[in-house]
């Protein structure tokens, strides 16, 4: 899926199962998440990477579609290991994740027959 982090559109994979929203490490510039960015005492987890150290950067806006959220909070981690497993499934690498944490605040709706997202504003 397509979406913009502060205006930079980039390429997302949903993850229901991510309880926050990710980008990676190599593509925190590109959305300029690297100025804003500190450390965190979150680990990530997930798709055969353990125990990653992340940062976390404040005050984003993301837009997916016609949803908009000022000031969210997005974390980064070395997502390495996600895009391995995605190309070894013959898929195109991602910038990030979107998970749950957008999924609740916009009430989402996910239509798995049609392959639709659908997000309360």
């Amino acid at each position: 899926m397509i979406a913009e982090i502060n205006d930079i559109k980039g390429r997302f994979i949903l993850d229901t199962g991510a309880s926050g929203t990710c980008v990676g490490i190599g593509a925190a510039k590109k959305f300029g998440l690297h100025l804003n960015a500190k450390d965190s005492t979150i680990k990530a987890a997930g798709a055969g990477g353990v125990g990653l150290e992340t940062m976390i950067a404040k005050g984003n806006s993301i837009h997916i579609g016609t949803w908009k959220r000022k000031r969210f909070d997005i974390i980064l981690f070395d997502m390495i290991h996600v895009n391995t497993a995605l190309v070894e499934h013959n898929a195109t690498p991602v910038d990030g994740i979107i998970g749950a944490d957008i999924l609740r605040k916009a009430k989402a709706v996910i239509d798995y027959d049609k392959s639709c997202l659908y997000l309360k504003r």
